[in-house]
């Protein structure tokens, strides 16, 4: 399966996160808790959007072990309300590939990115973790349907 990857430079995120430890498919338990943080003190109008963070390769770390992080960007000036960490994505060059359908299904576009994509084009991974910016949301799209941009940091 082949996918649209593009290049271009991706701006600085700042994100009120919190950590998850465990399968990646299960980061989304992560984020319905910090959805209710969010909304607790009324602030989900000072969020711009959710983005997930990888840490690890879940090739090398077993899946119990994998780290990541559900975040949820906010609008420049906006306090970081308690409970959350305070996550920084910096801007730089990144590829990006859109993903369309179940979030059980990115692997094949990680897959495509690390093992096709990067290798054919001769570049390096950046010395930044992968993220996911979620485009629409499945509480009120199908599966097939949910849009994900893949971001791959990479070197300059």
């Amino acid at each position: 399966m082949a996918f649209d990857v593009v290049v271009n430079e991706a701006p600085a995120r700042g994100l009120a996160a919190l950590a998850h430890r465990g399968p990646y498919i299960e980061v989304g338990r992560a984020f319905e808790k910090g959805g209710a943080i969010i909304g607790a003190p009324g602030l989900w109008e000072q969020v711009r959007g959710m983005v997930g963070v990888y840490l690890d390769d879940p090739a090398q770390v077993p899946a119990e072990k994998l780290r990541s992080y559900a975040g949820f960007e906010l609008v420049e000036g906006a306090a970081l309300p308690e409970g959350v960490d305070e996550v920084l994505i910096l801007a730089g060059p990144v590829a990006r590939l859109r993903f369309r359908g179940p979030y059980a299904g990115l692997s094949q576009g990680y897959d495509y990115l690390y093992c096709e994509w990067l290798p054919e084009l001769g570049r390096d991974p950046g010395d930044a973790p992968a993220y996911e910016v979620y485009l629409n949301s499945p509480s009120d799209t199908a599966p097939g349907d949910l849009l994900t941009d893949i971001c791959l940091p990479l070197a300059p």
